[in-house]
């Protein structure tokens, strides 16, 4: 039991650890904005970047960790 618990947890803390770094970049790319580039070449651009995926992906593991975790109830 205690080690699907932290397998859970840990999946959990990834999923996360996944959507901080897709979020921050995906604000951090927002500074092209200010260069002279329009709202169509931003999402043109963060569609061709991988780490921009991570936000999605990272939300989507937390959902799936909380909806299998296990509970008592």
């Amino acid at each position: 039991m205690g080690g699907q618990n932290m397998g859970c947890i840990f999946l959990f803390f990834v999923g996360f650890g996944m959507a901080v770094a897709g979020g921050v970049t995906l604000i951090a790319y927002t500074n092209f904005l200010p260069a002279g580039i329009s709202w169509l070449e931003y999402f043109v651009f963060i569609q061709s970047r991988i780490e921009c995926y991570f936000l999605p992906m990272g939300i989507l593991l937390m959902a799936f960790v909380i909806y299998r975790f296990p509970s008592k109830y």
